[in-house]
């Protein structure tokens, strides 16, 4: 039998609606989240996402600034942009386009944004806190995969979890999230020795590791939940006998769904929860930003609404 599709889209577009929701209260409260986006050059790719960003802020009701520096920038021409939007009380969340150029220390312009304007969730203050199961603002990519495998309706208590990649951004913190649903939790890596025996043993795959094809079905445990967080882009020959470019992810998807009972397609699948989800964290970090400022706690239950009920806490 094959595999379900998990639909990311289908996903985003309901994240997107509550998250809506959320900002029409905001305004009515004369509130409104903003999100700066900080671009190096102009970038094909980049500059094709911020136009996306923009289009869907404006839907949600959320501000958009595109600041894009010369391709000449280094770290501290960032870090006093970021400094500048840390100071904007106007600003409710702060993000960086990647890749950045070589000359610019990516995690030293990353750890300058604000822990509370942070909404893809990449200052070490997140990430540390994602540990004691009380983030500011959670990995917007964690996140999304943790609303993908709700929609299976999966039971991670006592599930055998395998997570391949533990980058700190998103394969560590895919890991803590899913411990933390009692979950028992494997993590491989490039070190790990024979992949497939460990991979065989999931009731839940993740693979956040950006190699094409790197899980077949011969990696799968029948009837496991897979989800792809890999975005590779690959040349094939099309019918004319031309090269044509795609995008594909860490899973070979046709021989996989043959084995999985749910996959996530690529493109389609955590692509678009992970935007859905970075608007999100725009908005609840412009609720913690608005308790602190009132002198309240933004770690409360209340202010933490939207990211526990992400992570089912």
């Amino acid at each position: 039998m094959a595999a379900m599709i998990i639909d990311g889209k289908r996903l985003a577009e309901r994240i997107r609606a509550d998250t809506r929701q959320q900002v029409k209260i905001m305004a009515s409260e004369g509130h409104r989240p903003k999100l700066a986006a900080i671009i190096v050059g102009e970038p094909a790719a980049g500059m094709v996402y911020a136009r996306s960003q923009a289009r869907q802020c404006a839907d949600m009701g959320i501000e958009y600034e595109l600041v894009q520096t010369p391709s000449t920038c280094g770290t501290g021409c960032i870090c006093e942009q970021i400094d500048r939007l840390n100071r904007d009380d106007s600003v409710t969340g702060i993000m960086l386009h990647l890749p950045l150029p070589p000359q610019i220390d990516a995690p030293s312009v990353q750890y300058r944004i604000d822990p509370y304007k942070d909404v893809e969730g990449v200052n070490p203050a997140n990430i540390g806190m994602v540990f004691y199961g009380r983030p500011i603002i959670a990995p917007c990519t964690a996140l999304a995969v943790v609303e993908l495998i709700k929609e299976t309706g999966m039971q991670l208590r006592g599930a055998n979890a395998v997570v391949v990649g533990q980058g700190a951004i998103v394969g560590l913190p895919i890991s803590v999230f899913l411990l933390q649903q009692f979950a028992t939790v494997t993590g491989c890596h490039v070190a790990t020795r024979d992949l497939a025996a460990h991979t065989r043993q999931a009731d839940l795959l993740v693979v956040a590791v950006g190699k094409a094809g790197l899980i077949g079905a011969e990696h799968v445990k029948p009837g496991a939940v897979v989800i792809d967080v890999g975005i590779n882009r690959v040349q094939t020959i099309g019918g004319d006998g031309k090269a044509v470019s795609k995008t594909v992810g860490d899973v070979d998807c046709d021989a996989v769904c043959r084995v999985a009972s749910a996959v996530t397609p690529v493109p389609g699948g955590v692509g678009p929860v992970t935007v859905a989800m970075l608007l999100r964290n725009t908005v609840e970090a412009t609720r913690k930003q608005l308790a602190r400022r009132r002198g309240t706690n933004p770690q409360s239950t209340t202010g933490q609404s939207s990211c526990a009920a992400s992570l089912n806490l």
